[in-house]
């Protein structure tokens, strides 16, 4: 029987299979996934969808699809409050780190 090998996550799938930028990735990612459960919830077709949000349907099918490379993280946080959603930044002081960190937080 072989053997396999199992390497240990980072707990950022995009840092680990080497992504350029991975934690913006990873925030962009998370993003999508709520805008898609918020049209998801409303029970709206991506036609319509793409009509609230003012953009076509085919960039919607792209969002819920996890494809995206024509969105920035501000136009991700713009459809959501189109959708709804409140959005709050908290920006602090990364203890004993050069570099600080992104995350999104979903209540």
């Amino acid at each position: 029987m072989a053997r396999k090998s199992v390497t240990k996550s980072s707990g950022n799938l995009f840092a680990d299979i080497g992504v350029n930028n991975p934690e913006e990735a990873l925030v962009k990612a998370r993003l999508a996934h709520v805008i898609a459960r918020a049209i998801e919830a409303r029970g709206v077709t991506q036609s319509e969808a793409a009509d609230l949000l003012g953009i076509d349907q085919p960039k919607v099918s792209n969002l819920v699809r996890g494809k995206l490379s024509g969105f920035s993280i501000d136009r991700l946080f713009r459809f959501l409050t189109l959708l709804g959603s409140d959005i709050e930044i908290v920006v602090k002081d990364s203890p004993g780190s050069k570099a600080g960190h992104m995350k999104v937080a979903v209540a």
